[in-house]
């Protein structure tokens, strides 16, 4: 150990294995705008942001995020917004579906009846008619 590290009590630098992306929350994103916009001083700002350990582009991106009332109320829920299902839809997607399954059930049954002619024709026996 070198005589920094023996008077700190550990390592001078701490590398966490797997770095983690800050969060924020509103209360706090809303305090420092407030401190940001009451600094009248020159410096005061970057004093402020070195001390909070933030990027300008942070307090950047939250006076948008105020002025558009992102900031005002309670934080927005993240992902995709939940799809409210119409039956109606449900409804006509099951129709779609058996409709199509009726129509290859239909074109299948005529191809065994072409496929029963056929036979009835190499064989030379006449096939039974609807009016016999």
């Amino acid at each position: 150990m070198s005589a920094l590290e023996q008077a700190l009590g550990g390592p001078a630098i701490e590398v966490v294995a797997k770095a983690t992306r800050r969060q924020f929350t509103v209360e706090y994103k809303r305090k420092i705008v407030r401190e940001a916009d009451g600094c009248k001083t020159p410096g005061a700002i970057g004093a402020l942001l070195r001390r909070e350990g933030l990027y300008s582009s942070h307090l950047t991106t939250w006076r948008a995020a105020r002025e558009r009332g992102e900031l005002a109320g309670a934080p927005k829920k993240r992902g995709p917004r939940r799809r409210v299902s119409d039956p109606r839809d449900k409804r006509i997607a099951d129709l779609g579906r058996e409709s199509t399954r009726w129509r290859k059930r239909a074109e299948r049954a005529e191809a065994l009846v072409e496929l029963q002619k056929q036979v009835a024709a190499l064989l030379g026996t006449p096939l039974a008619t609807e009016t016999s």
